[in-house]
């Protein structure tokens, strides 16, 4: 990079690398949610220890402050973070909670008690520290980059619910009839997502940084002002230059201020807010708490996880086929607001209907939820500079976790006066 204008960086000839980083980018968005999925596929062991405490409600509820906090925290100093730092910190702290998880279950042979669920709360809060630093984190760099790269990262999202009910399903079936077999599936499961976690710690930390199309993207947007790419041009051999180019061009090229990307893009963060404040009314502790007994006992409420996950993983692909991608924004917020007839969809279904009926209406909220958010995070950042681009991922996912955290609060609405609390 010789110049301050990024207009005078060519483009490649050849997207070297397209593939390959799509491909990481899946894998990262996979162990950026794998664990706190962990914990939400084994609530039929949790409410096995702690049938009292609510646990897919409390933990859910204990998880999204601490994620919401932090990232309102990042989000704001964005500009001044170092990106690479931050993400390898957030998988850092995935991969040692899930393996605390692990070994706290082991330590304390897998009993109930007051003490123990207090431990697993504090771990639940380091997911959440840690959801802040990677989603964020990783959104906004991927903003500056070709879309492929940000719809293969939220893909990656949602296979890890698909993903982690799959496998969930599986270690439920193979140890169900061996003696404390529930607990040796949990342990095979949290084992299989420790390994995930280190996993990306060594593809974002030595693979995805070196791929020609990244260090593109990554020289584009320091030409563009941005400082939060120095140390991932770094590892990747960008030195002395392009460290000077970048504080020259911050100084010199002006950009938006956060407030004024937030107005700008208000009813982009409004759609994300409101998708996740209706999905996580539902999900996940309508379903283990609110839909009854069914024929399929104790496999139903991951039978619907399962659906959920699944159908929200492929639904993150149908905006790839450009046709069908929805992209105006007065048709994006008309879509988002129309899911609020899920709530009376949920309520009579579960009340009056057959487990049938419940499955199909799982299937559409996943559908619904994969497909938009992938819509809105792709359509949003179109047109603005790399560090303004960085910025205002940042703040989509503050938005939507704000809508999370609103969800879980108002999940519980379910379950006033059923005699639950």
């Amino acid at each position: 990079m010789t110049n301050a204008d990024s207009s005078t960086i060519p483009s490649p000839t050849r997207l070297e690398g397209k593939y390959n980083g799509m491909v990481v980018c899946w894998i990262l968005g996979l162990g950026s949610l794998v664990a706190w999925n962990s914990m939400l596929t084994i609530g039929d062991y949790y409410y096995e220890l702690f049938p009292k405490y609510h646990p897919s409600r409390v933990l859910t509820l204990v998880y999204q402050p601490f994620a919401l906090a932090t990232m309102a925290v990042l989000a704001y100093n964005e500009a001044r973070i170092n990106t690479r730092k931050r993400n390898l910190t957030g998988f850092a702290l995935f991969f040692l909670s899930t393996f605390a998880l692990l070994v706290l279950d082991l330590a304390t042979s897998g009993t109930g008690g007051l003490g123990n669920y207090i431990g697993i709360c504090a771990i639940v809060a380091a997911f959440g520290v840690a959801d802040a630093f990677v989603e964020g984190g990783m959104v906004g760099d991927l903003s500056f980059m070709c879309p492929e790269f940000i719809q293969s990262y939220l893909a990656g999202l949602a296979a890890s619910g698909a993903l982690t009910s799959a496998l969930r399903l599986v270690t439920k079936a193979a140890f169900e009839r061996a003696s404390n077999g529930l607990r040796k599936g949990v342990m095979l499961f949290l084992a299989i997502s420790t390994f995930f976690e280190f996993l990306c710690i060594l593809l974002y930390a030595f693979i995805f940084p070196k791929l020609p199309i990244v260090k593109y993207y990554r020289t584009k947007a320091a030409a563009e002002g941005s400082k939060t790419v120095v140390a991932d041009l770094a590892a990747a051999g960008i030195q002395s230059e392009a460290t000077e180019r970048v504080d020259n061009n911050a100084k010199q090229l002006e950009r938006l201020s956060n407030k004024q990307l937030f107005f700008q893009n208000i009813d982009y963060f409004l759609d994300l807010y409101l998708i996740y404040v209706l999905t996580l009314s539902i999900f996940p502790g309508f379903l283990y708490e609110n839909t009854g007994s069914h024929k399929l006992g104790s496999w139903y409420a991951l039978v619907l996880i399962a659906v959920y996950n699944m159908f929200d993983f492929i639904a993150r692909y149908i905006p790839l086929i450009e046709k069908i991608k929805l992209k105006s924004r007065k048709g994006l917020m008309i879509a988002t607001l129309s899911r609020f007839l899920f709530i009376p969809c949920f309520y009579f279904t579960a009340k009056y209907g057959d487990q049938g009926w419940m499955i199909m209406l799982m299937s559409v909220l996943g559908l619904t939820n994969g497909y938009l958010t992938v819509c809105v995070l792709t359509v949003a950042p179109q047109g603005y500079k790399g560090p303004e681009q960085n910025a205002l991922g940042n703040l989509l996912v503050l938005s939507l976790l704000a809508g999370i955290l609103s969800g879980v609060a108002l999940d519980w609405l379910w379950i006033i006066g059923n005699g639950k609390f």
